[in-house]
């Protein structure tokens, strides 16, 4: 068939109509927010490809609220994010990784609240390495007419009405759940659109792929340290990049695990639950795979403040339950034949 005559295919703006009636609580809010989302992204991965060209990568010489050293892509997604979401109006009051308290939007009468890591893995960009964006969706408890308050922000990963993460790499893609299974979109940047070209994503069952920092191997405790030997042991494939979208990324769509345990220096785990884990808990699980904190369902942990952290595993679910097993049990495990 000639080129010029195939299908352009389903643009997501074209999706979110036909799938509203997934969540019609919504009356179309949620869709705008999508798209909103969506137009951030655009925004972002427009920065991401001229970083180099405009001095933009690089330190920022600021910390934010996890001591962490900001990036100036960092300071640059979250302005982006936060004006698209606070221009969007559905959203009352988001929370940032970058920022240390709540951010009322000033749309009192916004619906939701959105829980976002505006650019993970931004150390990677100066050595052109996929990050990506975060976010998690909430329907607020409180009333409306005034800001968003603590109790619509420290909701369980159960209550999330939309998730999902935006990776910049080769190239860029939008991947998100409304509970109604996960779905990837793909930038066209030509004609600035994202178009559907991973439909009803699974994550396979079993991976030979496991995602860990191995540098921090005598800092885990001796049953992540019995996985890691067992992944070792059975030919797994080790793949890190520091980059958790990147990382989780390649799992989904191959089949795999991710880990970040507790270590002696982080003994709460580092990840952070409301805007990391939640999000990528939800996809995983929309998609059949599992994450846990080693101990609890992920979504199940009611979190006690904005920046709390969680130890973390997430991937193939029989490869997650492996895993599990393995460390509770802190002992030799037969590989697999």
């Amino acid at each position: 068939m000639d080129a010029l005559a195939l299908p352009v295919g389903t643009t997501l703006d074209r999706f979110i109509m036909r799938k509203q009636e997934d969540f019609p609580f919504a009356s179309g809010e949620l869709s705008q927010l999508l798209r909103d989302i969506a137009l951030a992204a655009k925004i972002v991965n427009r920065e991401v490809n001229h970083a180099g060209l405009i001095n933009i990568g690089g330190a920022y010489g600021s910390q934010n609220v996890q001591g962490e050293e900001q990036q100036k892509l960092d300071v640059v997604a979250n302005v982006r994010f936060i004006r698209a979401l606070r221009n969007g109006g559905e959203v009352c009051t988001i929370i940032s990784e970058e920022e240390d308290d709540m951010i009322q939007t000033g749309n009192c009468h916004g619906k939701y609240v959105v829980a976002m890591d505006p650019l993970d893995g931004s150390s990677n960009i100066d050595v052109n390495v996929s990050i990506g964006t975060i976010f998690s969706v909430y329907r607020r408890k409180s009333a409306f007419d005034k800001d968003g308050d603590l109790l619509d922000c420290l909701q369980a990963g159960t209550e999330q009405v939309a998730a999902g993460y935006i990776i910049y790499g080769s190239s860029t893609m939008l991947v998100y759940t409304t509970g109604n299974g996960v779905n990837g979109f793909t930038y066209e940047p030509s004609l600035g659109e994202f178009f559907l070209s991973h439909q009803e994503i699974r994550i396979p069952e079993e991976g030979t792929i496991y995602s860990c920092n191995d540098g921090n191997y005598w800092q885990f405790n001796e049953g992540v340290r019995a996985y890691l030997d067992y992944c070792r042991k059975a030919g797994f494939t080790a793949r890190y990049t520091g980059s958790l979208v990147g990382d989780f990324h390649r799992n989904l769509l191959k089949g795999g695990i991710y880990l970040y345990p507790a270590t002696d220096k982080t003994p709460k785990g580092k990840l952070r639950l409301l805007y990391e884990c939640n999000a990528l808990a939800f996809v995983v699980e929309q998609a059949g795979g599992f994450a846990s904190d080693g101990k609890n369902r992920i979504v199940k942990i009611k979190p006690q403040e904005l920046h709390e952290r969680t130890p973390f595993i997430i991937g193939s679910r029989k490869m997650v339950e492996t895993a599990l097993h393995i460390m509770q049990e802190e002992k030799d495990w037969p590989v697999p034949a």
